[in-house]
């Protein structure tokens, strides 16, 4: 078990604060640096596009710090289905998981009746997803268009003081994006 880490542990805390106030953060994940917020807060997620630049019926990722934070979207899917998708997790694969009860608000799912979700891994994602206690929306920091930041100096450079807090650390190992695999299909879309 790693040694406590007051600084890491009050950052982690002072963005789950902003989260939780409605505000919108960025941080690291397995391949690039995310914006992040409370999935259910339309006007959060309504920020984040509008920094990104990108339309709300393309839909956004939601990640979560275990199984148990995304259960309630497996519980209603055939056992089949929930198998595929824990075979991924956790780790740096995205699954797109029917939201057959629309549990998901249509903000965040887009025009799609799928919610794309990943269990992380990742330190920090892990630490924010616990101390908010629920997933929250990951999309790619950057503006549409634009490569995703892959360090704290580019989030500053695209955002500068639009964001309400920028959660310090070091990327994943994984250089692209995490895959993007359909488990109803079992196509890999990206």
């Amino acid at each position: 078990m790693a040694a406590p880490n007051p600084l890491f542990d009050q950052q982690i805390q002072r963005a789950c604060s902003a989260i939780l106030q409605g505000g919108v953060i960025a941080y690291p994940t397995e391949a690039v640096w995310g914006l992040g917020c409370d999935p259910w807060n339309l006007q959060a997620v309504t920020r984040i596009l509008e920094l990104k630049n990108r339309p709300v019926e393309k839909g956004l990722i939601l990640v979560a710090a275990s199984v148990e934070q995304i259960r309630f979207l497996l519980a209603p899917l055939p056992e089949k289905l929930q198998l595929a998708a824990l075979s991924y997790w956790p780790g740096p694969v995205t699954c797109l998981l029917p939201d057959v009860n629309k549990q998901i608000p249509e903000w965040v799912r887009g025009s799609h009746s799928s919610i794309a979700v990943r269990v992380s891994e990742h330190p920090v994602v892990k630490a924010l997803c616990e101390s908010a206690g629920m997933p929250l929306v990951s999309t790619s920091c950057n503006p549409a268009g634009e490569e995703p930041a892959r360090d704290a100096e580019q989030v500053g450079h695209y955002f500068k003081d639009k964001l309400d807090q920028i959660v310090p650390g070091a990327l994943g190992g994984n250089r692209k994006p995490s895959r993007i695999i359909d488990i109803v299909s079992g196509k890999q879309l990206r």
